[in-house]
């Protein structure tokens, strides 16, 4: 499904069970209500493979406005604090990535499903009470820049399971002095499923059970998601776009593991100019 802007992934859930009237319909990994894209859906005994999507390497294109941090590091939240917008060019900038890339240490956002002694951390902050959750390891396979037009910074992103757009765009902003939060956020593929194979919100509510029905893939697929290469698939403009040769980069490489797509114009229309 290509979620749209609004709709939480529950919401979504709920359109598909009762279009198919089935019980058991659930989705391979939560997407944030302002965010849109890729939420794979899974009906019936496909909801066995859950754990496969969220374990599968997720791509993401980001906007990133530097100036101002909220408190649930996007721009649904309150400005907690400002900050001047860098002053570097983009060569300066993506150097300054590199500290981003590879395997980092993240700490989750306080609006956030991370458990704090039993709790959600979103719901101790929403009662007022003080989220900290624990930074924990997470691993960006890409962080390149696609455009850099202050105070607006767009990337692409590789990142393996439990990454928090969100907490990158917010360390950034810190790292390089200022404040930044993350303004939208598209999701392009988990795993092998990508935004090209996915169906229209609206066009799904307005088909029959049979048409429904028929877009639905065998669990087996779902399957196929565990190990994505770091180069493919990808949606096709941004395969087609990039520059990287097959071969995977070496262990530990943080600059040939960001360095391994460089997006172009059309890349950057792509992920952006409808949506975000």
């Amino acid at each position: 499904m290509d979620k749209p802007s609004g709709w939480t992934s529950h919401d979504v859930v709920a359109v598909v069970r009762r279009a198919l009237g089935a019980r058991r319909v659930g989705h391979g990994g939560t997407l944030d209500p302002l965010a849109t894209g890729v939420l794979p859906l899974l009906v019936g005994r496909a909801t066995r493979s859950a754990d496969l999507l969220h374990r599968a390497r997720k791509v993401y294109a980001a906007r990133v406005t530097f100036g101002t941090e909220t408190a649930t590091d996007d721009r649904a939240g309150a400005v907690r604090r400002e900050g001047p917008l860098p002053e570097l060019d983009r060569a300066s900038l993506d150097r300054a990535l590199e500290a981003f890339r590879g395997e980092i240490e993240q700490v989750p956002p306080e609006h956030s499903a991370v458990k704090i002694g039993g709790r959600r951390a979103y719901a101790i902050a929403r009662g007022g009470g003080e989220a900290r959750p624990k930074a924990r390891r997470v691993s960006v396979h890409r962080l390149a820049i696609a455009s850099w037009s202050p105070p607006d910074l767009r990337l692409l992103i590789v990142c393996g399971s439990g990454t928090y757009v969100r907490s990158l765009a917010r360390d950034i902003g810190r790292a390089l002095g200022s404040a930044a939060h993350l303004a939208a956020l598209r999701r392009l593929a988990v795993g092998a499923l990508t935004v090209e194979d996915a169906a229209d919100l609206g066009r799904l509510r307005a088909a029959s059970h049979d048409q429904i029905s028929a877009r639905l893939r065998p669990a087996a697929s779902a399957r196929s998601t565990r190990r994505m290469p770091l180069r493919c698939p990808l949606p096709a403009c941004i395969s087609a776009t990039a520059t990287a040769s097959r071969s995977r980069p070496s262990r530990g490489s943080r600059a040939e593991i960001g360095r391994t797509c460089n997006p172009s114009a059309s890349l950057a229309s792509f992920c952006w100019e409808k949506t975000m």
